[in-house]
């Protein structure tokens, strides 16, 4: 028992990293993409998109999915 409260206790201390985590996230990515990064149009497309999946994401409380998206892109970007 006392296992599982810990647990919830550390999840709830992890939601706000995440929050927090987005838009340094959307920030590397928009810096990626205003110096032109060497990447295809239908790349460009995705990574636009799921920018704005990103934010959208955040912005609905998602915090894991924002997380998720944002990194896909950064991947493409191949930013950290």
């Amino acid at each position: 028992m006392k296992r599982l409260l810990l647990a919830a206790a550390f999840s709830l201390f992890a939601l706000p990293a995440l929050a927090f985590q987005c838009p340094v996230d959307m920030g590397k990515i928009d810096a990626a993409l205003a110096a032109n990064p060497s990447i295809s149009a239908e790349q460009l497309a995705e990574v636009q998109q799921l920018r704005a999946e990103g934010e959208a994401e955040h912005k609905a409380g998602n915090h894991q999915a924002s997380v998720d998206a944002l990194a896909k892109a950064k991947q493409i970007l191949g930013i950290e």
